[in-house]
């Protein structure tokens, strides 16, 4: 049964209608117009879809609206501004980061939650924390390189 769920998402609060167990990526690609979180496998398996929840990755293909209600979502579209782009956005550009870009949402949402934890993380915990975001064209050793070069940037 649809109901609306009024959402905290990259700090504002929005409304949406459906069903509890709706996935909140339906909500944020087909009624919010959010979308640069994308759709890639529905099973957490490739992090495409990754948000940030109170802080913490989610997987928004598996997480519910009932899940989602009361708590802080951010999205891509939360971090950085066209007009000054986030530490990490602009690392991932100036590393060369990325191909066809589908995956660096994910990646970059990923990697802000693990600099907002932990701002001087060591190569192994970049790779831990990315290692459910998936990367078909390989460019995972320039992902590395560029939150390296983030977490530099943001500790000045």
């Amino acid at each position: 049964m649809a109901e609306i769920f009024i959402l905290t998402i990259n700090g504002v609060e929005r409304q949406v209608d459906g069903d509890g167990e709706m996935p909140l990526l339906y909500a944020l690609r087909d009624q919010l117009g959010l979308s640069g979180t994308k759709y890639g496998c529905g099973t957490e398996q490739c992090g495409s879809c990754s948000v940030l929840i109170d802080g913490e990755r989610a997987f928004s293909c598996q997480t519910t609206l009932d899940q989602a209600k009361g708590r802080d979502i951010v999205t891509i579209e939360g971090i950085g501004e066209s007009d000054r782009l986030h530490p990490l956005q602009q690392a991932f550009i100036d590393e060369h980061a990325f191909q066809c870009g589908y995956c660096t949402p994910g990646l970059i949402v990923t990697a802000k939650g693990l600099l907002d934890r932990d701002p001087d993380p060591e190569e192994a915990a970049i790779r831990t924390a990315l290692q459910d975001n998936l990367c078909r064209c390989g460019s995972h050793p320039r992902v590395i390189r560029a939150v390296q070069r983030a977490a530099k940037e943001m500790a000045k």
